[in-house]
């Protein structure tokens, strides 16, 4: 048996020719996943319902989002168009999460070749990220499958802005953002716990952070955890202020997997943000996620 991982075709979707944001990198990575044998097949994700997405997102901002009436300031703010093509990748990528927290409950880990669309707070979408997939399957898992500690570990050189925002109230689901402190979002929100990084910070330091923080973590005693892999704390990434190295990523990864799996605690990974000015690179960076949960199923 195989770790399960989650893709779509049309995880890839028609935005900008000029978008700073690598949407080829998804079909890219599911053919370096497969080429790789990291893995041989993929688990086909449907639609997220409205239904689901309701927990998270207000009905309002969906039918938006799903008629083609949004804005365009809030489109804008969003940075991509919102398209057909956009919108079922939207519907897709978030059922992709949904499916994936759902296959990391029987298996304990499972993997989306996309998500982490964390600026995604309950009235809008923002920063490339329409629905906040994280939160959707967060919720999803609570109300469904009555899951009740539920962590969300955002490492994402960003801060996770949509999920504090929709979990502030929320004593169930645990929202830790450890992030650069003068990237994107300008203004931040409160998260259950937020580790601010200043810029330039190498991987001995970083590595050394993480590892104190998960052992305060490991003392709240989660019962699933949701991990937002993005790659933009590599040091070549267009849109992140970190150093650090592949070794540097790769032992995060490690880290952070084994760390929960010695638990024994189900753990589903998702991609977050990676912007690296070698769209080769890129795609190696964000296998690491699915190589490391490989390797330890």
């Amino acid at each position: 048996m195989e770790l399960p991982v989650v893709n779509h075709p049309e995880y890839v979707a028609k935005i900008n020719e000029n978008s700073v944001f690598p949407i080829k990198k998804f079909s890219s990575l599911a053919n370096y996943l497969l080429k790789n044998n990291i893995i041989k097949k993929f688990y086909i994700p449907k639609e997220c319902s409205v239904e689901t997405l309701s927990k998270s997102h207000s009905l309002s901002y969906i039918n938006h989002i799903k008629n083609k009436t949004l804005d365009k300031k809030s489109e804008t703010k969003i940075g991509f168009p919102i398209n057909d093509s956009v919108i079922k990748r939207s519907f897709l990528a978030t059922g992709g999460t949904v499916l994936a927290s759902k296959l990391a409950l029987n298996h304990k880990l499972a993997c989306n070749t996309a998500g982490g669309s964390h600026h995604a707070s309950f009235n809008n979408g923002a920063g490339y990220c329409v629905f906040n997939d994280v939160a959707v399957a967060a919720n999803y898992l609570k109300y469904k499958k009555n899951i009740k500690k539920i962590l969300i570990l955002d490492l994402d050189v960003h801060q996770g802005n949509g999920n504090s925002d929709i979990f502030k109230n929320d004593r169930d689901i645990f929202t830790f953002s450890m992030h650069c402190k003068t990237n994107y979002p300008a203004k931040k929100s409160k998260s259950d716990l937020d580790i601010e990084l200043n810029d330039g910070l190498e991987d001995r330091e970083y590595l050394k952070v993480l590892k104190n923080n998960l052992s305060k973590l490991n003392q709240l005693n989660f019962d699933f955890i949701f991990y937002i892999a993005g790659v933009d704390v590599h040091f070549n990434d267009k849109l992140g202020k970190l150093k650090l190295t592949d070794e540097g990523i790769n032992l995060r990864d490690k880290t952070v997997i084994e760390n929960f799996y010695s638990r024994k605690i189900p753990l589903c990974g998702v991609l977050g943000g990676g912007y690296n000015k070698s769209f080769n690179k890129l795609i190696e960076l964000h296998a690491m996620l699915h190589r490391n949960c490989s390797y330890f199923f």
